[in-house]
């Protein structure tokens, strides 16, 4: 049991990592990127969006502190309870890829997205993690609104591949996209 709540702490510490680029435990920065826009000015989930309805944000700081609730924003920031992170109970730990890619999928959603990041479709395996994994839990998302974070929920219980049959109504396999 302590392993795999070490390895989610871990890796919950990669992502932040990822975000933050420092293990200090002192919160860091990192510069949002403009989201992905057609040349009519509308993202990707068909919301307008121009720079003059964007706020202009110059950094994002990350917290993970102890407190109440899961996580919440305010501000600039965005705070995460290290008691979250570090409470998970599940059996079957679930793929690294799709832990990394559950982090990335929330900076899909918050239009943080590097400009090296694969387009939607692209990547050999779904779990192959971090943009790849992200952009296929978007596609997930996307046939069943609300499915990551009913994905997340179900895996605070341990980690099973039916889960995208109760959620999807399709195994991992059947849900494939892309090229």
């Amino acid at each position: 049991m302590q392993s795999t709540t070490q390895s989610l702490t871990e890796a919950a510490t990669a992502a932040a990592v990822s975000v933050s680029g420092t293990r200090s435990g002192r919160p860091t920065a990192f510069e949002p990127c403009p989201p992905p826009q057609s040349s009519s000015g509308t993202t990707s989930d068909n919301k307008t969006t121009y720079p003059s309805d964007r706020k202009n944000v110059q950094k994002v700081t990350l917290f993970i502190e102890n407190g109440d609730g899961v996580a919440f924003a305010v501000n600039n920031e965005i705070h995460v309870n290290a008691n979250y992170l570090g409470n998970y109970t599940g059996d079957a730990p679930p793929p690294g890829g799709l832990i990394e890619g559950i982090a990335d999928f929330v900076r899909l959603k918050a239009n943080f997205i590097p400009s090296h990041w694969v387009k939607p479709g692209q990547g050999d395996r779904w779990d192959q993690g971090y943009d790849v994994t992200a952009r296929f839990l978007e596609y997930c998302d996307d046939l069943r609104n609300g499915f990551v974070a009913e994905l997340n929920k179900k895996m605070r219980s341990g980690y099973n591949a039916p889960y995208f049959v109760d959620l999807l109504g399709k195994n991992v396999d059947q849900a494939k996209y892309g090229n």
